[in-house]
């Protein structure tokens, strides 16, 4: 199974990503976690980038998602192992939220494997950016509000699962596992 958590900035993907896979690793299941940008040198050009004051201009916005195209298709391989279950922290619908035009990001992310199950963390924006660094130019309110009704409009195209990222830690962990749960076979009833 291929399961992509996606969320505005802040909304605790990492945190929750490996709480789920110690969960499932604990109930029998292979597990192997992905981050987007990966760690290949595309993705540390991404990351270089998004820490440019220019970061937001539409020539860079371009640039951008084509290197996150480029650096998804490194990754294509691991996505196709039928014998454990892929847990994404961001995927192609990141590039669909974030950025534009969503037509020329779509066609870019063509051959981009499709998630299983698409958790979206749902996290209020104000909290978002008092949780960010503000180490790139994307972490502001005016932007993050853009994205996340993005987010809440794509996850409409796909098997989804929304989670309130507003509570604390466990309760968003709890929620995480009492939805991904009937999707493994795993009785909701013996969630640890």
């Amino acid at each position: 199974m291929y399961i992509v958590f996606e969320g505005i900035d802040g909304a605790g993907k990492s945190t929750q990503i490996q709480n789920l896979k110690e969960w499932l690793e604990a109930n029998g299941f292979r597990v192997e976690t992905l981050v987007e940008p990966t760690d290949s040198e595309v993705g540390k050009l991404i990351r270089e980038i998004l820490r440019r004051p220019d970061a937001q201009t539409d020539h860079v916005q371009k640039v951008l998602a084509l290197l996150f195209a480029a650096d998804r298709m490194l990754i294509m391989d691991k996505l196709e192992d039928k014998s454990k279950i892929i847990i994404s922290d961001r995927s192609f619908i990141s590039s669909l939220a974030y950025q534009e035009p969503a037509e020329w990001v779509e066609v870019l992310n063509t051959y981009a494997k499709k998630p299983d199950l698409l958790i979206l963390l749902d996290l209020d924006v104000k909290k978002s950016v008092s949780r960010t660094s503000g180490e790139d130019t994307f972490e502001n309110e005016e932007f993050l509000t853009g994205v996340k009704e993005n987010y809440l409009k794509l996850a409409e195209n796909y098997t989804h699962e929304i989670i309130d990222a507003n509570n604390g830690p466990n309760k968003v962990s709890s929620d995480i596992k009492k939805a991904v749960a009937p999707y493994l076979g795993i009785c909701p009833d013996c969630i640890l």
